[in-house]
């Protein structure tokens, strides 16, 4: 069996399977895409394990070392990477689904209710030590329970989602690429036409793959949505635009958001973190040991297949 490069740091459990069943060489630290495909070429491997700090462009791809039979992503995004063009070289490009979906949904359903009940403003008047008291009028959140909650992706996290809103009472709209059965609908209203279905949405999430639809939220998708709307984003910064977003926070267009990822990361708008009105993670939606280790196995097994001659079971 040929050489694998872990080109990004592990959990240790997954670090452990890797050498135990490749002899994996491990990165001590997130590698880009010119150090990663250099390793591979000097060690002649045949696969790489990637996240997103390696940014597979469309001119790494034209000269990918011989070698290098597979690419197995430690995510279900692959957007850092031009797939296509590694695909149309030869190399077989892998990602890891499934396994992340409720770790997303429930991160997600915490910024939605984080936002909704004014979590970052509550936790920083206890950790400013408290010592005044509120009245009835004062530091008022919008009660989640029985709202209206429009999904825009209803792939599996999407799907997550609406599990978690129905214990809440929400009624559900989701708007999709094409309707979902009954069954899998589970009593949510499909909506065809987004712009139809934004003004009835009182907290709006989002849970499509960045990259398809642009930038999906501008001044005038935010305009269309019920003045007061909450708004929860764990798909992919890419389909906000930031300034619209704040804009929307400042003037009240947007009672709050909830926010997992950004267009650009680590390297966010601060201005973000300055309103007080929104609830900040930094693109930890999987972090959890569970997903964490089942995310590095599920590209192990893409790996392990693709080097014994077996169809990957997760290509992109």
């Amino acid at each position: 069996m040929s050489g694998v490069l872990i080109a990004r740091r592990v959990p240790e459990a997954v670090a452990a399977r890797a050498q135990r069943e490749f002899g994996a060489i491990l990165a001590d630290h997130d590698m880009d895409a010119d150090e990663a495909l250099a390793v591979v070429a000097e060690k002649g491997l045949a696969a790489l394990v990637t996240g997103p700090k390696v940014r597979i462009t469309a001119a790494h791809a034209a000269k990918l070392p011989p070698s290098l039979k597979v690419i197995a992503n430690t995510s279900v995004g692959y957007d850092h990477m031009d797939a296509a063009a590694c695909k149309a070289a030869g190399v077989i490009v892998t990602n890891t689904p499934d396994v992340l979906t409720d770790c997303t949904a429930d991160l997600a359903f915490m910024l939605l209710l984080n936002a909704c009940r004014r979590g970052h403003e509550y936790e920083a008047i206890m950790r400013a030590g408290w010592r005044k008291g509120f009245g009835m009028p004062d530091n008022l959140g919008v009660r989640p329970s029985g709202k209206t909650l429009g999904i825009v992706g209803m792939g599996r996290i999407g799907q997550a989602m609406a599990q978690r809103a129905r214990g809440f009472g929400m009624t559900i709209l989701y708007h999709n690429r094409r309707r979902l059965s009954a069954e899998l609908e589970q009593g949510a209203e499909y909506v065809a036409d987004l712009h139809a279905m934004l003004p009835r949405c009182q907290i709006l999430s989002l849970h499509l793959p960045g990259g398809e639809a642009g930038t999906l939220m501008t001044r005038e998708t935010f305009g269309l949505l019920p003045r007061g709307a909450v708004f929860v984003n764990t798909a992919r910064g890419s389909l906000v635009d930031e300034d619209a977003l704040i804009e929307a926070l400042k003037s009240g267009q947007l009672f709050a958001a909830g926010l997992d990822v950004f267009r650009k990361e680590p390297d966010f708008d601060t201005r973000l973190a300055e309103l007080p009105n929104v609830f900040l993670t930094p693109h930890v939606a999987s972090a959890t040991v569970e997903t964490r280790d089942a995310m590095g196995y599920k590209a192990l097994d893409n790996v392990a297949a693709v080097l014994a001659g077996r169809p990957a079971p997760d290509p992109v």
